[in-house]
């Protein structure tokens, strides 16, 4: 949003065509920036997100163009309006995490899947301003460990919440014995009311379908994507992400400690990042790596499908959804 904003505050157009010419090629240089090999911006999540957005952007700041006399008037306008469009998205997440903790009691535990910024806001106001009592169990998040990421937001900001972590294949032992309702965030929402997200999220939503547990999604209006997906060979192409090194996460108090699965020695390091990009290397001999075969292909899509039938609701700025609702919204966003 910001990008585009500058754009409109840069532009040497002195017609309204030219100046959504610039901003569809500022759009475009942005998702292939994204898309080379030697920079990895998104960090492995999809570009659907950006995409949208930067759809919604220009369809939100241009579409009363026509009413005003003057190119003038009209740039006026459209950096007003883009102004407007930027403030409010930067502020979504203040609003879902306003309109979510009605959704949970006290007494309740919360399954979290992955960061999301959106639903560490939610949780966040649930705690502190709504003062409701309740627990977290946090999915590890292969491969890039992000549930670690998570629980450390979590006790930074909100440090009151009982929090536990659990491998992610142990999704369906904790949802039948402990869970009360699962919250995700999403990289996008499709026309039919289904979520791309990290992958993982779809096998989370039949496990909860499975064991009658709400399944909530906090994302963002400006990741409404006109996209219609039927099953996952019907995502668009998406930036891989690496995998992290083959070291299993334990909680230890407030602490996390990174054990060695291949000496099982403790010890203590950094949340992984790009300088530990691969999980299985390939004829290394790195302590605390998995070493595998040349000949064996490893391949880690970034995110999933997740159809509607398995979303109870939508928590987004523009207020609650049922997946159905998503298409009229998209239509009244996009009109």
């Amino acid at each position: 949003m910001k990008t585009l904003l500058s754009v409109i505050k840069s532009t040497q157009a002195n017609t309204m065509m030219g100046l959504q010419d610039e901003l569809r090629q500022a759009s475009q240089l942005m998702l292939q920036y994204t898309n080379h090999p030697d920079t990895n911006i998104l960090r492995g999540q999809s570009q659907i997100a950006l995409q949208s957005g930067c759809e919604l952007f220009l369809q939100y700041v241009t579409r009363t163009f026509l009413e005003l006399p003057s190119f003038e008037q009209c740039k006026s306008m459209i950096l007003e309006r883009a102004e407007q469009f930027s403030f409010l998205s930067e502020h979504a997440k203040q609003r879902i995490g306003s309109i979510g903790p009605e959704f949970i009691q006290d007494g309740d535990c919360v399954l979290i899947y992955g960061y999301s910024s959106v639903v560490l806001e939610l949780l966040v106001q649930a705690a502190n301003y709504w003062d409701k009592q309740f627990e977290i169990i946090l999915l590890e998040t292969r491969p890039d460990a992000s549930g670690v990421r998570m629980a450390n937001e979590i006790q930074s900001k909100a440090p009151g919440i009982p929090t536990t972590m659990v491998l992610d294949s142990a999704m369906g032992y904790v949802m039948e014995r402990h869970v009360d309702l699962v919250i995700v965030g999403a990289e996008g929402v499709v026309e039919n009311g289904g979520i791309v997200n990290r992958m993982g999220t779809y096998a989370l939503g039949i496990c909860a379908k499975e064991l009658n547990k709400p399944f909530y999604v906090a994302v963002e209006s400006y990741k409404f994507a006109r996209l219609f997906p039927l099953n996952q060979a019907d995502l668009p192409n998406m930036q891989k992400v690496n995998v992290i090194q083959g070291r299993e996460v334990l909680g230890g108090g407030h602490d996390l400690t990174f054990v060695d699965t291949v000496n099982l020695k403790n010890e203590s390091v950094d949340t992984p990042t790009s300088d530990h990009p691969s999980f299985y290397s390939k004829g290394t001999s790195i302590p605390g790596e998995v070493s595998l075969p040349s000949q064996v292909k490893v391949e880690n899509p970034p995110c999933d499908y997740t159809p509607a039938k398995y979303i109870t609701l939508l928590f987004t700025d523009l207020g609650v959804f049922t997946p159905a609702a998503v298409s009229d919204e998209l239509i009244r966003l996009y009109q």
